[in-house]
């Protein structure tokens, strides 16, 4: 039996200690040890879809918009599926706010005003 506290985003028993912090396996959530969420309300990231559905680490997405991938050929198609999101600050360049693996395209970035909630 562990004595690490549950995921306090998603309440998972399965978290563990990657050197100074916890980490959550099914949602991706890190977190200080002894750290109250409470106090890190400010540190929430918040993004909405196309139609201002709230997003959340975890979700599944579609792309809304053919979207072409900076530096090669390839082209996100509309109506692709993007599985198991994760929420990150926006980029200064672009707003990229969403981090996500594209099935024959790998990981990238993603703007939540190109994406709906799946």
């Amino acid at each position: 039996m562990s004595d690490l506290p549950n995921c306090p985003a998603c309440a998972s028993e399965f978290t563990y200690h990657d050197g100074i912090q916890c980490v959550c396996p099914e949602c991706g959530h890190e977190w200080m040890p002894g750290d109250d969420a409470a106090a890190r309300q400010d540190d929430v990231l918040e993004a909405r879809d196309a139609h201002g559905n709230p997003l959340a680490d975890g979700d599944s997405v579609t792309v809304i918009k053919d979207l072409k991938v900076k530096g090669s050929s390839s082209v996100i198609k509309v109506g692709t599926k993007v599985k198991s999101i994760r929420l990150v600050e926006g980029d200064a360049e672009g707003g990229h706010n969403l981090d996500c693996k594209v099935e024959g395209i790998g990981a990238l970035k993603l703007t939540s005003k190109f994406v709906k909630k799946a």
